[in-house]
């Protein structure tokens, strides 16, 4: 007599599995196609030990910048949530997505500028931008971007 299948097995039959946690084990252990990322999530996802060699690593980084506080420790916020996402794209064969600030939402060209920078930090991380999606917010402002950074290949 054979088992039913799983809710997740059954899941996987109809429709593509994105993960939308910075949970590094159940992402490992569940195997989804996608994962994406979010300031919450990664938030709530530093609070696990495997992650805790990132984080030594982007405050060290940190403490050694000189230069507008703030400024700083927005650059160590963005180091870590592509680290994240960058330890996530080991484990899954699909995009990791990272989102730009809703900040930004009625600004084009600080969308299109956030964008292109988690683009570069990714990519000298060695992930290159076809595994990467940038979440960006569906304003009028958001879909120039969006406009913009998809004829540079940059998928939103």
């Amino acid at each position: 007599m054979s088992q039913a299948p799983s809710k997740l097995a059954q899941l996987r039959e109809l429709s593509v599995v994105v993960a939308d946690t910075g949970d590094y084990d159940a992402i490992k252990r569940l195997r989804p196609v996608d994962c994406t990322t979010n300031p919450t999530l990664v938030k709530k996802a530093l609070d696990l030990p495997v992650y805790a060699g990132l984080i030594e690593r982007e405050l060290q980084w940190g403490r050694a910048q000189s230069g507008d506080k703030q400024t700083i420790a927005n650059a160590v916020v963005d180091r870590l949530t592509v680290g994240v996402g960058t330890m996530l794209a080991e484990l899954v064969p699909g995009r990791v997505s990272t989102e730009v600030d809703a900040d930004q939402a009625h600004n084009t060209e600080a969308t299109v500028a956030k964008a292109r920078e988690f683009i570069a930090m990714y990519e000298a991380a060695g992930v290159p931008r076809s595994k990467v999606l940038i979440k960006i917010a569906a304003t009028w402002a958001g879909v120039e971007a969006a406009r913009v950074l998809q004829a540079e290949g940059i998928d939103c």
